[in-house]
C-alpha cells in the first residue's frame, strides 16, 4: 500500500518546502508516500469557478486510479483529534490494499466530479489556511499518526 498526497499548486516557501521534505523523510521510515504537485491552472480570469473547478478536477483525476481510496481534505469534511486520526490511519493501513490517495484541492475547492469520486472527507480544522500550509500540517499529522501506531515517543497526551 502507498499513501499519496495529491495538491493543485507548487510550495513555493522555502520553509514550507523544508519542512514538508522533513516529514516526508521521516514518514518514509514507516510506509511508500509519494506527494504529487500538480501545477496551478494558466490564464483563468475568462474562466468561472466552476470552469476552473472542472479543469483541476480532471487533473487529479489523472493521478489517481480506479481502486485506490480516495480522501479529501475538506474544510466540510470530518473532524479527528490526532489520537483518533492515528486509529481512523490505521484501519484504513489495515484494511485496505488499496493506495490511500489524499487530495488537497485548489483555492476553489473540488468540482462535483471529484465529489462523487471520493470516499470521505476529512477537515484539518474550521479555520482556512493555505494550501501550502495545509500540507506540511498534513505531513506532520501523517507521521504524528505513524509513530502513535508504533509507540514512538512524539506524541504527548
Amino acid at each position: 500500500m502507498k499513501i499519496k498526497l495529491i495538491c493543485i499548486g507548487k510550495t513555493s516557501k522555502s520553509f514550507l518546502k523544508e519542512g514538508e521534505e522533513l516529514y516526508l523523510k521521516r514518514i518514509s521510515h514507516y510506509c511508500n508516500i509519494e506527494k504529487i504537485e500538480i501545477s496551478e491552472l494558466k490564464n483563468t480570469k475568462k474562466l468561472s469557478i466552476k470552469e476552473i473547478k472542472q479543469k483541476e478536477g480532471k487533473l487529479i483525476l489523472k493521478h489517481i486510479n480506479k481502486e485506490d481510496n480516495i480522501i479529501l481534505l475538506d474544510e466540510s469534511g470530518k473532524e479527528f483529534k490526532s489520537l483518533d486520526f492515528s486509529i481512523y490511519l490505521n484501519k484504513k493501513i489495515n484494511l485496505t490494499r488499496k493506495n490511500l490517495s489524499f487530495i488537497i484541492g485548489g483555492s476553489y475547492g473540488f468540482s462535483n466530479e471529484i465529489y462523487r469520486r471520493a470516499d470521505e472527507q476529512v477537515s484539518l480544522s474550521k479555520m482556512t489556511f493555505s494550501h501550502q500550509m495545509i500540507r506540511l500540517f498534513f505531513l506532520e499529522q501523517i507521521y504524528r499518526c505513524y509513530t502513535i501506531i508504533n509507540g514512538k515517543p512524539y506524541h504527548n497526551e
